[in-house]
């Protein structure tokens, strides 16, 4: 099968890949031409995803893939075409921005050819793939919807640094605009896909058609959105034991291990590109949603609820020189989407910190671009705060941060018997 792949970032590669590997012809495009040529030459533009490294290099080397930045030379030959390009949220008005995917969905209109299965993988609002792309690709293609070529959402569901492990373990979700292209699609991804034994689901693990594009839009919000507000819960649950003098981390241990219980854990901030943004594309077609709305909130409130508490145990920040320990939004993962970093950031420079931030994953040239001056441990340090759950920072000692007087561990991993006679302050009050 000839495939185009429209986006080659973190999981547009993968999936361009994962295809190549099955035997097809793949062409990805992407308005990247450094990507483009880093592809080509058969090297990852991003380290740091699992086995993607050495199947580029296969899959480059035996002709399957290759990319471009043509639209046109993608979709010429194209059977399927796989659209996996980013929806951002506006930060003023928590409104989905479609700017990138409309010029993605523009340009492959212009190109597409009759009797090609369209896919789009990117999370979206509920109702989009109807009322949006397939109105904008009937006008620019001059093809019909159903007759000449057909439209399909399939949600991507893999955590980067895992991705060609989540393809085989989850579900495939499809939802067409009608049964032809539910079927094209169950066999495009049956093709193009294996899948793991699971004998805990109800149903055997492979392509499930969910008889809709909406409910297919809806069970990627809902299984994420879940996981902010159920964050969201543990959060609260997190500032009332601190409150209290409870260990939340106990409270939660006793509760989940009974089978109708799983909270999640409490921590400083909610990053990445998909929990603090799908509940915001959730809320955008569904504005009555207050649980929704009230864990966004709390989540996003946490950084600020931590520096605060620092104030009032040291009584000051001012002139304060703050480490933040993990630009990163997540341990071992080289990314700062959405991550704690930038409103940690932000509330301890409001109170007159200094504020340097340090992560093993990055250089100082690299933080520095980020905008944030780099700390070295073992240099002198007044305050620490743990952003991210990094596994170096797990045996994290107080010598490697030299005369510090408080460590605020947001993701309650630091061990308690090696910060004896330092105040500690860990979110969810195991202290």
């Amino acid at each position: 099968m000839n495939i185009a792949v429209v986006a080659l970032g973190k999981i547009g590669l993968p999936l361009a890949v994962q295809f190549a590997e099955c035997g097809h012809n793949v062409v990805g495009v992407d308005v990247n031409a450094q990507t483009v040529e880093l592809i080509n030459r058969g090297v990852e533009p991003f380290p740091g995803e699992a086995f993607l490294q050495e199947k580029l290099e296969k899959v480059i080397a035996s002709g399957h893939l290759r990319a471009t930045t043509s639209y046109e030379d993608a979709l010429t030959h194209a059977e399927a075409v796989v659209v996996v390009v980013p929806l951002f949220v506006d930060e003023k008005t928590a409104q989905p921005d479609f700017a990138w995917m409309d010029m993605a969905t523009a340009s492959l209109a212009k190109h597409l050819r009759s009797g090609t299965l369209v896919s789009y993988e990117t999370t979206l609002p509920v109702g989009t793939t109807r009322t949006r792309w397939k109105p904008m690709i009937e006008k620019l293609s001059g093809l019909k919807e159903g007759t000449d070529f057909h439209l399909v959402f399939s949600p991507e569901r893999v955590y980067s640094g895992r991705i060609f492990e989540d393809l085989r373990k989850y579900p495939k979700l499809i939802g067409a605009l009608s049964d032809q292209g539910a079927q094209l699609a169950r066999e495009f991804y049956e093709t193009t896909l294996q899948f793991d034994d699971r004998p805990d689901l109800d149903r055997s693990n492979g392509v499930w058609d969910l008889g809709s594009a909406e409910a297919a839009e809806m069970a990627k919000l809902a299984e994420t959105t879940y996981r902010d507000v159920n964050i969201g819960l543990a959060n609260q649950f997190g500032v009332y034991a601190a409150a209290n003098g409870i260990d939340v981390y106990q409270v939660i241990e006793a509760c989940n291990s009974q089978p109708f219980s799983h909270i999640h854990r409490p921590g400083i901030a909610v990053g990445g590109h998909c929990i603090p943004v799908y509940p915001r594309l959730y809320l955008s077609t569904d504005p009555d949603a207050d649980i929704v709305r009230t864990a966004r909130a709390y989540n996003a409130s946490m950084p600020e609820r931590l520096v605060q508490q620092a104030v009032e145990l040291l009584g000051s920040l001012e002139g304060m020189k703050t480490v933040i320990l993990g630009a990163a939004y997540r341990g071992g993962v080289k990314e700062t989407a959405f991550s704690g970093v930038f409103p940690t950031t932000q509330a301890l420079q409001a109170r007159g910190a200094e504020v340097v931030v340090h992560d093993p994953l990055y250089t100082d040239e690299e933080l520095e671009r980020l905008g944030f001056e780099p700390y070295t441990l073992d240099s002198d340090i007044d305050v620490a705060i743990l952003q991210t759950d990094h596994a170096q920072y797990r045996d994290l000692l107080p010598s490697q941060l030299p005369g510090v007087k408080l460590l605020v561990d947001g993701r309650a991993i630091t061990n308690s018997e090696k910060w004896t006679g330092i105040p500690r302050i860990v979110v969810g009050g195991a202290a």
